[in-house]
């Protein structure tokens, strides 16, 4: 009988890799993170004057990124994006497809888990100053892509996008990255008491 156990933690890993390693693991990982990303989205707060809402799924894709590495928590996001693109309604508000003027931000999250993931396997996800710089990275990658695109896809100026779909959504994101600054290093510390 064998049992499946959590290895201490080792300079260069990121959270998901403490689970011993198999294919196995590596594919629950990534649908799990897929998952994650869309029962998030359903939290969803419209915001008055915007196409873009208030949701978990910023901060779901940022998580996943973190805790499964660049390529995994790109695959996970890859995921949901692609299911979500089929028909799928998991994204913000039960939606699904490309149309939305709100799909940017999809594709952000796919450069942001890479960017966070790398991060994270270099230790930023581990003390609480560097999460939030991890966090807040993270969340102007996403707006990097997602402001252009709703500025394309509405017809708005650029000075009009930034207040619709940036502006609006600056406290929730600082309180997300309080959120991951309390939750991945102590993680960390749980492990690390191991």
């Amino acid at each position: 009988m064998s049992t499946a156990t959590v290895t201490s933690a080792r300079p260069g890993q990121v959270l998901a890799d403490l689970v011993p390693a198999s294919r196995v693991r590596d594919a629950a990982l990534v649908l799990g993170g897929a998952a994650l990303t869309g029962l998030a989205a359903q939290i969803a707060v419209p915001v008055p004057g915007s196409p873009v809402p208030v949701t978990g799924q910023t901060f779901a894709a940022l998580l996943v990124g973190t805790t499964l590495g660049a390529r995994r928590g790109f695959a996970s996001l890859a995921v949901y994006a692609l299911v979500g693109m089929v028909g799928v309604p998991w994204f913000a508000e039960g939606r699904s497809g490309m149309g939305m003027p709100s799909f940017g931000y999809i594709l952000g999250m796919l450069l942001a888990s890479v960017v966070v993931g790398a991060l994270a396997r270099r230790g930023a996800d581990r003390s609480v100053w560097r999460t939030a710089g991890t966090m807040l990275l993270g969340s102007a990658v996403i707006y990097a892509v997602g402001v252009p695109y709703l500025a394309l896809a509405t017809g708005m100026s650029a000075s009009a996008a930034i207040a619709a779909g940036l502006t609006p959504f600056l406290v929730g994101d600082a309180l997300k990255a309080a959120l991951a600054m309390g939750l991945l290093p102590t993680a960390w510390k749980l492990v690390d008491k191991r």
